[in-house]
């Protein structure tokens, strides 16, 4: 099953879930005014053609030539006189009373010959003002997002909506995750040079990428993509038909979810044009952020408590400024995304998780009832999806390679490609609050376990990890 902006217009095969640039990130072209048109020679050529509604005139027969004198005409019979009819005589009319004389008008003065006038000068094009910035040549993406304030600790919203123990199988997402704030790290700016583009493959598909978990970074993302030579220096796309797809969670956490959301919409149409395509895959936080929205503070059975969309978003790094910039062209673009796809023998989902398999028995049924629920609008549906969809960890211990063959063998594949769970948790690595460099968790690229079946690609970025696009399969 298809999805994702490109296969309909220039690109791919349209079905609902394909999604498209917004109105609002679309630039106009500056354009210049045009030169007024210019008077004909002659102004007093406007007459056109006759309409066709006007006859012609009619042409009048010439009169007989006048006869030669000395010449006798036949006589002819004349005409027998026709009464004059009686009519009533008219009174007379009154003389009109004469006018005085006009005056005689002067004869003019000699006039004097009137010189030819002087040449006109050559009209000059106005020229442009110096230095003149061009409107576009701020950030590609707008201004750069400023950085909420610090909020004074206070109790949370959601404190207290779940007891200490939680029934069997039912992983919250808040108790698994720190919120690891981003200026409690060291920062280290990279800027790796931007790679060349991949080469086109012929007719044929072109290079696979895939996209962890972005969380709202967005200007990691861009230079992730540029370093892989997936966009140039101003953002756009650049790959040719090149296939990239991204694993979910684009917002909270991060100082930019919407920016993030806005620039796969619009690479998604400019690489359908260019002959590729760039799609994605629903993550739990886009079901979080979804469920805030629509649903806000409306109680919800959570199967331990009664909880709200609205203070689990908050719990895990809901942004305020992502939810004032949120509109309905991002809630439609979501709610369409698919859960689960297949490309090149590589199974692609956000979660390590087999909950996959609740909600149907092939691809295309998973992904029908995940947009089912969606339209539903329940909330008790939409966030028992949610819940799921937030487990992890499924492949990591001794059982793990069972459960990704079980994914596997239901679904096809050979291997699976999932974000969701940072790499350092995986690893038993845990960042710490201190600002230590030698605190910063070691990514250096996926993740490979399960007996190399599985593949993570959640480098961690909201702990000061990496952001990784990689590209499938992976080099031996």
């Amino acid at each position: 099953m298809t999805q994702g902006a490109g296969q309909d217009p220039v690109e791919r095969t349209a079905t609902l879930r394909d999604f498209r640039v917004p109105p609002y990130a679309r630039v106009p072209v500056q354009g210049h005014a045009g030169e007024p048109p210019a008077p004909p020679a002659d102004p007093t050529l406007h007459l056109g053609t006759r309409p066709a509604a006007y006859a012609e005139p009619v042409a009048f027969p010439e009169p007989p030539a006048r006869p030669e004198p000395g010449h006798t005409e036949p006589p002819y019979a004349e005409a027998p006189a026709r009464p004059e009819p009686a009519y009533a005589e008219a009174p007379a009319r009154p003389e009109p009373t004469a006018y005085p004389e006009a005056p005689a008008r002067p004869e003019p003065a000699a006039y004097t010959e009137t010189p030819e006038p002087a040449a006109y000068p050559e009209a000059q094009a106005p020229a442009a003002p110096a230095g003149a910035a061009h409107p576009l040549a701020a950030h590609p993406f707008g201004a750069a997002p400023v950085a909420a304030a610090p909020v004074a600790a206070t109790a949370h919203p959601g404190a207290g909506g779940f007891p200490d123990d939680f029934p069997d199988g039912y992983t919250p997402t808040e108790r698994d995750l720190p919120v690891i704030q981003r200026g409690d790290t060291l920062q280290v700016p990279v800027a790796p040079a931007a790679a060349p583009a991949p080469a086109p493959t012929g007719d044929g598909p072109g290079p696979l990428y895939v996209v962890g978990d972005v969380h709202g970074y967005l200007d990691e993302l861009l230079a992730a993509l540029r370093a892989q030579g997936l966009v140039d220096e101003n953002g756009g796309w650049a790959a040719g038909n090149a296939r990239l797809w991204f694993l979910g969670d684009f917002t909270d956490r991060g100082p930019d979810g919407i920016g993030v959301i806005d620039l796969v919409m619009r690479l998604s149409a400019e690489a359908a044009a260019a002959g590729g395509y760039c799609k994605a895959l629903m993550g739990n936080h886009e079901l979080l952020l979804i469920g805030a929205k629509r649903f806000g503070d409306t109680p919800v059975n959570s199967g331990a408590g009664t909880a709200t969309f609205q203070a689990a978003w908050l719990l895990n790094g809901g942004q305020k400024h992502d939810m004032d910039r949120l509109q309905d062209v991002h809630l439609q673009w979501m709610s369409r995304l698919d859960a689960v796809v297949r490309e090149d023998d590589h199974l692609l989902l956000h979660s390590d998780t087999t909950a996959y398999l609740d909600y149907g028995g092939t691809i295309e049924d998973v992904n029908d009832t995940v947009h089912e629920i969606l339209t539903r609008n329940d909330a008790d549906e939409v966030w028992d999806l949610f819940r799921k969809f937030t487990k992890r960890f499924a492949f990591r211990d001794d059982g793990g390679p069972q459960a990704v063959q079980e994914l596997l063998g239901t679904y096809g594949g050979s291997r699976v490609v999932h974000g969701h769970s940072p790499i350092p948790y995986l690893l038993g690595q845990v960042g710490t609050e201190d600002g230590e460099e030698d605190s910063r968790p070691v990514v250096d690229g996926p993740h490979v376990y399960a007996d190399g079946l599985a593949i993570a690609m959640d480098g961690g970025v909201t702990m000061a990890g990496k952001l990784l696009v990689v590209q499938l399969p992976l080099a031996d």
